[in-house]
């Protein structure tokens, strides 16, 4: 053991100071998504499931540079990660709208045209009722509205930011 630690030190170092630049990184960056989120008075559960999303992006770079610093052999890693990543973009592309819908969901917490509690009309000719919706939550895939006559209506994401949506006063 001593062996190894020895002949790995730079190694070791490195890999020491990017999981804390990682740990520092996470902790400003949720930190941050907390404070706009309260400034906004967005739903707390909408800035937690942000702040996973950050987390596991920062997990992937973080993997990536440790990869790179301890210098494994890309040939070899190659053909695994092919692998995984034709296995992966078979995934994706079967479920493309739940990606969007994903993403649709962090562009509508940064930029927070809606909140829960608003009042809001959609202009979508496909939706038989015509009258406004109340938002009651706002989750990853999905937005809940409620009509005037008390039926729920669960709203994809992604169609929020494709479909004319008035806010109502």
């Amino acid at each position: 053991m001593e062996e190894f630690i020895l002949n790995h030190k730079s190694e070791l170092l490195a890999t020491v100071i990017t999981l804390v630049a990682l740990l520092v990184l996470k902790f400003i960056l949720s930190k941050t998504i907390r404070k706009v989120g309260s400034v906004s008075d967005l739903n707390k559960v909408r800035t937690r499931l942000i702040i996973k999303y950050v987390s596991f992006g920062l997990s992937v770079v973080g993997l990536a540079v440790i990869i790179f610093i301890w210098g494994v052999n890309f040939r070899e890693l190659g053909l695994i990660f092919s692998s995984v990543f034709a296995v992966i973009g078979v995934a994706i592309f079967a479920q493309w709208s739940i990606l969007s819908n994903v993403t649709a969901g962090i562009i509508l917490y940064f930029s927070f045209p809606f909140k829960i509690g608003d009042r809001i009309k959609i202009m979508d000719k496909e939706i038989e009722y015509d009258g406004n919706y109340v938002i009651e939550d706002i989750k990853a895939f999905h937005i809940h509205l409620r009509n005037d006559d008390s039926e729920l209506l669960t709203y994809p994401n992604s169609l929020m930011l494709q479909k004319g949506v008035l806010l109502i006063n």
